[in-house]
């Protein structure tokens, strides 16, 4: 483990010879060229224009590969030495697919981008190291070929990723993203907030305890998270729908629910009874103005109906809570 995180046990780069420098490379060609494949079959479904992006810049490693063999070939033989990222200090390290599910194309997009600028990284500095004037061409080509924008990746981009299909594709990952995290996370919220605003003020009023209003709001809004995590999780398992994953649904809106009650059941951890109160109000306000601002920005609900949905519904809710407690 030690020998891991310090480095101990692995070459530093600047002790690799030519042939080593040569066999990182090629490795780290085959490395990359099965990540972008993994992409690929990860986005086919769902994505397929940008699939087809990631296919091509696996056949562009793969060519980089093979030039990178055929030098070796030349200069050394058929025999590659067995160096990879994980022998050599310092050097960078790539994660398999299956460590960033699930992928997003935002996801994608930018890892692919981080991918050829440490692989630029990596042949500048591999150039100043060799003599061959052969193995320094290819190379700078190859640095070349990662940085330049007229590389595959951008070329790819403009036949596949047209206008229409990127807007098409960046439509259906939000769209996901919406019925997998925002919607659950919402109705949540929403319950959390609301529901949970009668038994609180309610015991807050009847009472004149803060810590037993706290104890009420903390098991109210806990057993709503529970409850509604559950009930989300259970309702759909995404396959016909296309809303995800049920267990990512279910702990969205068990979460969100949570932890709209605890908003205002917190601040009765405060002991002075009107301070905790009227926190507690001023923190209900700002959760039904989230609430209004969510279903804008991603339910497309407009600003001031949702607003006068919400704090409608929600001052209703507060003021029978507060009267029931007085009574």
């Amino acid at each position: 483990m030690l020998s891991r995180v310090f480095g101990f046990g692995r070459r530093s780069f600047d002790s690799l010879s030519e042939q080593e420098i040569l066999a990182l490379a090629i490795s780290s060609e085959e490395d990359d060229a099965r990540i972008y494949r993994a992409y690929a079959d990860g986005l086919a479904d769902a994505y397929p224009n940008s699939a087809k992006v990631f296919e091509e810049m696996a056949a562009e490693e793969d060519g980089h590969r093979a030039s990178l063999i055929e030098l070796h070939r030349a200069r050394f033989g058929e025999r590659i030495p067995l160096i990879r990222r994980e022998h050599v200090r310092g050097y960078y390290e790539r994660k398999p697919d299956w460590l960033v599910r699930p992928l997003g194309l935002e996801k994608v997009r930018s890892m692919a981008e981080e991918m050829e600028a440490q692989a630029e990284r990596f042949y500048i500095e591999a150039a100043k190291r060799t003599s061959d004037a052969s193995t320094r061409k290819l190379l700078g080509s190859l640095a070349a070929a990662e940085k330049s924008h007229e590389t595959l990746a951008h070329r790819l981009g403009e036949e596949y990723l047209t206008g229409d299909a990127r807007k098409e594709e960046d439509f259906a990952e939000r769209r996901h993203f919406i019925l997998t995290y925002v919607q659950p996370g919402l109705a949540g919220l929403m319950d959390g907030s609301v529901s949970t605003l009668a038994p609180i003020f309610a015991a807050a009023f009847a009472t004149g305890d803060t810590w037993q209003t706290f104890l009420v709001g903390l098991s109210a809004s806990v057993g709503a998270g529970i409850s509604m995590g559950f009930t989300e999780a259970a309702h759909d398992d995404g396959k016909l729908s296309g809303r995800g994953s049920p267990i990512k649904r279910g702990l969205a809106s068990g979460i969100m629910t949570a932890l709209g009650g605890l908003g205002h059941a917190l601040p009765y951890l405060i002991p002075d009874f009107w301070t905790a109160t009227t926190v507690a109000a001023a923190v209900v306000f700002v959760e039904l103005w989230a609430i209004a601002f969510i279903q804008n920005r991603y339910m497309d609900t407009p600003f001031l109906r949702a607003a006068l949905q919400v704090v409608l519904g929600g001052g209703l809710v507060f003021a029978a809570g507060v009267l029931i407690g007085s009574a």
